[in-house]
């Protein structure tokens, strides 16, 4: 994908807004607040080139341009920096677990709550013996791309399919980055297109494993999101000893 510095510099920042408003995204918006040194004309020729390389696309019923899966993997994986959890971050979600550590079904259930309500999200946690476990409904009700009573009803109806999500999370290859991201369009499910999903992996005892998983809409807050499911996963592993 051979982007030019001013290309990635503007990709950079309509993801980014993106992110931030849910809105489609047009040129004098991305002239007016990021600092691109060019004119709203060049921005607006850079962004229809963007479109025509499948990086963003336009909604019928707007002049602005959306991000497409193709520019979100982009950005995860070249344009984003991850914030770190601050160590008051990681020791607030320690004690929120602490002390359900010794019993597995509770100790799940707490992390997957406090893993909602940090990344006001719908969280899902999955063992391979084909335990579920998930917090923060109510956190997806509240983004735009679930006023959809048809993507809302696709992903809740998701959280009852045992099977689907064991084969989501534990039948599939993936890469061997630490936290792996999945975008509606890439598993072709009806009504799932504006959905995303971030996830990892951690030992849940034995030989057995477990999925940490984050939903959302395609914009989720990747630089927030991914070090925190790092974070949660080594808390897991670590946890993992006394469920032996």
């Amino acid at each position: 994908m051979n982007l030019t510095p001013r290309q990635t510099q503007i990709l950079k920042a309509l993801v980014e807004e993106y992110i931030a408003t849910a809105e489609p995204i047009a040129s004098e918006q991305l002239e007016k607040k990021y600092n691109l040194g060019v004119s709203p004309a060049t921005i607006r020729n850079e962004m229809a080139a963007l479109t025509h390389q499948g990086f963003l696309r336009q909604p019928h019923t707007s002049a602005g341009r959306i991000p497409t899966p193709t520019a979100l993997h982009f950005f995860v994986d070249h344009l984003m920096q991850e914030k770190r959890l601050s160590v008051a971050d990681e020791v607030s979600a320690k004690e929120k677990v602490w002390d359900s550590r010794f019993d597995f079904d509770k100790f799940m259930r707490q992390a997957t709550l406090a893993l909602a309500e940090r990344t006001k999200t719908l969280s899902v946690t999955a063992t391979d013996e084909g335990d579920i476990y998930y917090a923060g409904i109510a956190n997806i009700l509240d983004m735009p791309e679930f006023f959809d009573i048809d993507v809302t009803k696709t992903v809740l109806s998701l959280l009852d399919q045992q099977s689907r999500l064991t084969q989501l999370f534990f039948d599939r290859t993936y890469s061997q980055d630490p936290v792996h991201i999945i975008f509606g369009a890439d598993l072709g499910w009806p009504f799932f297109d504006p959905v995303g999903m971030a996830f990892t992996y951690f030992s849940a005892g034995g030989n057995h494993r477990g999925s940490l998983a984050v939903i959302g809409p395609c914009r989720l807050n990747f630089p927030y999101v991914i070090p925190t499911l790092k974070y949660f996963s080594q808390l897991f592993s670590e946890m993992h000893k006394h469920w032996q």
